[in-house]
């Protein structure tokens, strides 16, 4: 069964192929709405009906994986007793980070804190308040949640495959609570839902990742942003992450990560020590121990008695929440792929902290430097970025600083490696997954699903589609929530019968 295309491989490619034919038939067509309009109403629904559902889940993610590290499972091997982690502590964080969200951090560093201080969940906007409420909520929507969500199916997937020989697939996860059957029609459904999510998700960011490209060269070297050079962008990319991927975990993927966090981090130090300096590091101190002070009321925050704040948490907090859960199986999978050998402990803490206080820092480096631009300078970020997206909030924030140009450029290239090992991981993950779980899919399929994902970039690129995509795998992230809801009880179910036997060894011993 092993690196055999599975039935999942099918079932997974004819839903893609109809979704894209959707996705690209004119409005006027379809009586009932075309993909954006009927994902929209789908997704609209689930959020004011089950906000609710993600904000408890997201944040019982979060106090599962903190237990974790100072329960007795702590001590339990990702792996047999003499196993050894594959990768260094450095490379093996550099993996974590490209994977995980690392073009969504270049993207948003700065336009998510400067968006909030315009527009504050609470409060007054452009005050100091805004400003504090604005990063804080950075902080929560790309830290210890996100990563409590990826931990939680990681530390599953590497548990079962390395610790107990399972196949690498999600449905053999739940194997202790539904046995035999989910190597069945549950385990295919399953496993289809998390080739749906990957492939839409990971296709969305190729998308909006060209398009942030494409924003960079208009913006410094003013070459006119165009679909043309956004197809093009996707095109040479395509061939560079197809090339890494097929190259292997322990080649492409590896050195493009490492050169990945040496780019973000020089660019980072850049702009901490050649920006306002002494504001980033107090923003950063002040605005940390706020996030860690309300991190309880934060998580479960509603507003039933203000629509506006409703809507606020709608588009923000639970689209995030629904988003990462949409990406945990993709990048779960490539998490668990690179962590054998690692003790729970190690593993969980590693996953949740790391990452959280480098991407911490990040934003308080960029999204603190664009603050202070707006409120202390009157350099007016925003409205460059009102008037032309997103996407050019981080050269506008650079251009201000020496050596803008040259920046900029520095910044290109980071978000062009983000966007190849986002992609090359992505192959990978979809080979094991329609591949019974092998580690090592072979060239043709990891080639298979580089041109499917890639086309389906292009082609919802092109006819405007990338956020009917987008919804459509936020809502296959409602199913996966209950999915990771019975993972985590097979996890601990497993993880008690582990213990038992690791206390009759230990008895053993001493007898002897």
């Amino acid at each position: 069964m092993k690196n055999k295309v599975t039935k999942v491989f099918y079932i997974s490619v004819i839903i893609v192929l109809l979704f894209i034919i959707w996705g690209i038939i004119p409005d006027e067509t379809l009586p009932n709405g075309n993909l954006n309009d009927v994902t929209t109403v789908i997704q609209g629904f689930i959020v004011d009906h089950f906000g609710w559902f993600y904000l408890i889940s997201a944040t019982g993610f979060l106090v599962f994986a903190i237990y974790l590290i100072f329960s007795k499972y702590g001590k339990i091997k990702l792996g047999r007793p003499n196993d050894k982690p594959e990768f260094s502590y450095l490379t093996w964080f550099a993996m974590l980070f490209s994977a995980g969200m690392g073009i969504g951090l270049v993207f948003w560093g700065p336009a998510e804190p400067l968006s909030h201080f315009y527009n504050p969940p609470y409060g007054e906007a452009e005050t100091a308040d805004a400003a504090k409420t604005a990063m804080k909520y950075s902080y929560l929507h790309w830290g210890l949640h996100p990563w409590a969500i990826y931990s939680t199916v990681a530390l599953a997937l590497a548990y079962f495959k390395f610790r107990k020989g399972s196949p690498g697939l999600v449905s053999s996860v739940l194997i202790p609570l539904f046995g035999e059957r989910a190597k069945g029609g549950i385990g295919t459904v399953i496993d289809t839902i998390v080739v749906f999510a990957t492939v839409f998700g990971v296709a969305t960011s190729l998308g909006f990742g060209a398009i942030q490209i494409s924003g960079g060269l208009s913006y410094v070297f003013g070459i006119e942003q165009s679909i043309f050079i956004e197809l093009i962008i996707i095109a040479v990319v395509t061939v560079l992450f197809i090339g890494s991927a097929l190259s292997g975990i322990g080649r492409g993927i590896k050195y493009l990560s490492n050169i990945n966090l040496i780019l973000a981090l020089l660019l980072m130090l850049f702009v901490l020590f050649v920006g306002p300096t002494g504001f980033i590091i107090n923003f950063f101190t002040t605005t940390l121990g706020s996030y860690i002070q309300d991190l309880p009321s934060m998580s479960l925050r509603m507003a039933p008695f203000n629509e506006a704040s409703t809507v606020w948490i709608n588009d923000w907090t639970i689209f995030y929440w629904a988003w990462w859960i949409a990406w945990a199986p993709f990048v779960g999978t490539f998490i668990a792929r690179v962590s054998r050998g690692r003790t729970v402990r190690e593993f969980v803490s590693g996953v949740l902290l790391v990452p959280t206080i480098i991407g911490a820092l990040w934003f308080t480096v960029f999204g603190g430097t664009a603050i202070n631009f707006d409120f202390f300078q009157g350099m007016n970020i925003m409205g460059e970025v009102n008037s032309v997206g997103e996407e050019v909030a981080l050269f506008a924030v650079l251009e201000q600083l020496p050596l803008g140009t040259l920046v900029s450029v520095v910044a290109i290239l980071l978000i062009s490696i983000f966007f190849i090992t986002s992609a090359d991981s992505a192959t990978l993950v979809l080979g094991m997954q329609t591949t019974g779980g092998g580690l090592d899919p072979t060239n043709r399929v990891k080639f298979t699903w580089g041109i499917i994902q890639s086309a389906t970039a292009a082609v919802l690129l092109w006819q405007g589609g990338l956020g009917a995509l987008q919804t459509a795998s936020i809502i296959a992230a409602f199913p996966f929530t209950i999915i990771m809801i019975l993972i985590v009880i097979s996890l601990v179910k497993a993880f008690k019968q582990e213990s038992l036997i690791m206390e009759k060894d230990k008895m053993k011993e001493k007898r002897r």
